[in-house]
């Protein structure tokens, strides 16, 4: 199911939120049944900052995504939620 609703959003920008601390933001390209794959890709760990995913998000949103992958392959066993990034809203 989860396969099904992350295809609608192929070659679209989306935000895809781990269990984790990584969230990750770039073009939806395909979906396995074991991951997604994102080009142009930014991929952030907010442990790496004082910035929380939320607000690391939105400012993607707000200023462009700064891709520092080509390519990447999230599992989907630790997707927690995904959004496409337009609908990030302004706060």
């Amino acid at each position: 199911m989860l396969k099904a609703e992350l295809e609608k959003y192929l070659k679209q920008k989306v935000v895809l939120d781990t269990s984790s601390s990584w969230v990750y933001i770039g073009v939806l390209e395909e979906v396995t049944d074991h991951c997604a794959v994102l080009s142009d890709v930014d991929v952030h760990d907010s442990k790496d900052t004082p910035t929380s995913k939320e607000i690391y998000t939105w400012q993607s949103a707000a200023s462009g995504v700064k891709a520092n992958r080509n390519r990447t392959y999230v599992n989907l066993q630790y997707l927690v939620s995904f959004s496409p990034l337009d609908d990030v809203k302004k706060f």
